[in-house]
């Protein structure tokens, strides 16, 4: 799906981008009025200069052939002062109105930044898990996708609303002049702006698959530095420095070599407009310079500048047009990107409708459920099990087997490719998805802790929790103590603490929220053995009642468990108490003997005897 949407958006010309920019803009209808107003007050400002240089010229060739001294000199400064009065208060209007131009429509452009960063945020938080697991999304490259897109975006009103409109609405009124005065100059003007438009066309075409390549490596150059940062203490345990450093390398030369074969185009054709522009201009001089000298009715040596300095009025956006077209362009590879995220409606995560009493008992079933993840891989095959409510249920084994695949379908992260899966007797996907989480709490091996305050991060599994509530919790999850010796207590930054503490925190989380189903994928997996004892006794305690998944390698979380899965490869082979499957021997048996001679039970055994 999300390919099909950016084959769509690659599509998408200048006039497709502007109309999807439309909806962002449009809001700001006064700010954008304001913005037209002051461009054409400026436009009309900017050919001043022109109609000035035109009567001052005549009017100096005029005094220069008068014969009295005297009379001269005081019609000469007069008219200098004149000329001066109205350059320069036409500048001081100039400025004004350029401020105000600029300034409303620079709030536009971060206004509309705003808008364009909390709409793809709310569309993302809107995606399926599933999406995140699609190559090419991985945190990097969808970091980059989203900034840049919204940069070049926000460029894009930028270019528009306080480069473009100006330049071009000058030149309109410009080439409108140069018409009133010569109809034969403005035919020559106007000749040559599609030579020039027609050029930039084809510098566009060729140089998009170049962007494209450009944009690809910046992607790559991205995610490379964020995985050397991710994996820091891999690369320095290892000593593989210099191999990292060699990777980026090469991706930076492969960067350099694209971008430079970009520029090398690029400044190819800017050489050829450059060079047709002053064409048009020379090609104004010889034919007002032709008409003046024959007499041609209405044709002075003030209009020979008059037309030369309103064409330089025509040719500014000119001369200004490949570096906004070419900012156009990078905008329309990068919003490919971006409106990509936007479109892609198949993402959305699915929510059915039920909702019951607004609270779950915690029966799941699930029959003959077949799931691949989208990178490929067949995680369950003819899966078949049941998970009784206010039971303990443990998932057991080897990495890989599809224990965490289960918990992620059964809490609606992903929806399985075919078999059905029920809660309390509906179907999964007709339960309400918020219904369904906010009566599940989730505690992984690795949970996130967000940015902020430990008490923040505890009272994310219930915003309305007292703080009282929070201590609480913290007790339950025996992290109190340890806050509360910090400088900050509950006011340090969560990210500050050990990786321990922070599981802690994660599992207070979980006790705030108290919901009636427990999914625990190795819950203590970081923690030492006092914390995992202190911990277990918690979870012991918050089970009663509950429906609880539990998830470990460690044998001591599950040898208490109701009913037992022992999974291999995608398929459930053994299930039922613990002792009875242990009694069946196989798989079960062979992970639990191998847990107890890693952990040198008899050595441990002779020690405390």
């Amino acid at each position: 799906m999300a390919n099909d949407n950016n084959g769509a958006s690659s599509r998408m010309g200048i006039g497709g981008l502007l109309r999807r920019l439309a909806p962002y803009v449009l809001p700001y209808k006064w700010l954008l009025a304001a913005t037209l107003l002051l461009t054409l007050a400026g436009s009309l400002m900017a050919q001043v200069n022109a109609v000035v240089l035109d009567r001052a010229v005549d009017s100096i060739n005029a005094l220069l052939h008068r014969e009295e001294g005297a009379a001269v000199a005081g019609a000469a400064a007069a008219l200098l002062a004149v000329v001066s009065a109205v350059l320069l208060g036409k500048e001081l209007l100039s400025a004004l109105a350029t401020f105000g131009q600029r300034f409303f429509g620079e709030k536009i452009r971060i206004r509309v930044s705003r808008d364009l960063s909390l709409r793809v945020v709310d569309r993302i938080l809107q995606f399926r898990m599933a999406f995140f697991s699609q190559d090419g999304n991985e945190p990097g490259k969808l970091q980059t996708r989203i900034d840049r897109g919204i940069m070049s975006l926000s460029n894009t009103v930028k270019n528009f609303f306080i480069d473009i409109l100006p330049l071009f609405t000058s030149a309109v009124l410009a080439l409108a002049l140069m018409y009133a005065a010569n109809v034969y100059v403005g035919l020559v003007a106007t000749a040559i702006i599609p030579v020039y438009f027609w050029i930039t066309a084809v510098q566009g075409r060729r140089m998009k698959g170049w962007r494209h390549r450009v944009f690809g490596t910046h992607q790559q150059l991205s995610n490379g530095i964020l995985n050397i940062i991710e994996s820091m203490g891999v690369i320095k345990s290892f000593n593989r420095e210099q191999v990292e450093a060699a990777k980026q390398a090469a991706l930076q030369d492969k960067s350099t070599g694209l971008q430079m074969q970009t520029r090398r185009i690029s400044f190819l054709y800017d050489g050829l407009k450059t060079f047709v522009e002053q064409i048009g201009t020379v090609l104004i001089i010889i034919l007002t310079a032709y008409l003046v000298l024959t007499g041609y009715p209405g044709m002075t040596i003030g209009k020979i500048m008059y037309h030369v300095m309103l064409f330089s009025n025509v040719s500014a956006p000119i001369r200004q047009l490949h570096r906004i077209y070419d900012d156009l362009n990078d905008a329309l590879v990068y919003a490919e990107g971006f409106f990509g995220l936007l479109d892609a409606d198949g993402e959305v995560e699915e929510s059915g409708a039920w909702k019951g009493d607004g609270r779950v008992r915690g029966c799941f079933e699930m029959k003959n459920v077949e799931f691949t993840y989208p990178g490929g891989t067949h995680a369950l095959r003819d899966m078949s099990l049941v998970i009784e409510p206010g039971r303990t249920t443990a998932l057991v084994g080897l990495s890989g087997a599809g224990k965490s695949t289960i918990v992620n379908l059964l809490d609606k992260f992903y929806s399985p490719d075919s078999g059905s899966i029920t809660l309390d007797g509906v179907p999964l996907q007709e339960w309400d998805t918020r219904t369904l989480r906010d009566n599940v709490g989730l505690v992984l091996q690795k949970n996130h802790i967000f940015s902020g305050t430990v008490e923040d991060n505890i009272r994310y599994g219930c915003p309305d929790a007292t703080r009282e509530q929070v201590e609480e919790a913290a007790r339950k999850a025996f992290i109190y103590d340890q806050v509360a010796a910090l400088p900050d207590g509950f006011q340090t930054n969560a990210l500050q603490l050990s990786g321990g503490q922070q599981q802690r925190v994660a599992i207070a989380r979980m006790f705030l929220k108290d919901p009636p189903v427990i999914f625990l994928d190795e819950p203590t997996a970081s923690l030492d053995a006092i914390a995992t004892e202190q911990i277990r006794n918690s979870i012991d305690a918050i089970k009663q009642g509950r429906t609880v998944v539990v998830i470990s390698h460690n044998i001591g979380q599950i040898i208490d468990a109701d009913t037992l899965y022992v999974l291999d490869t995608g398929h459930c082979v053994q299930h039922g108490s613990p002792q009875e499957v242990y009694r069946q021997g196989g798989l079960y048996k062979e992970i639990f003997d191998a847990s107890t001679r890693s952990m040198n039970v008899d050595k441990i055994v002779a020690s405390v005897g």
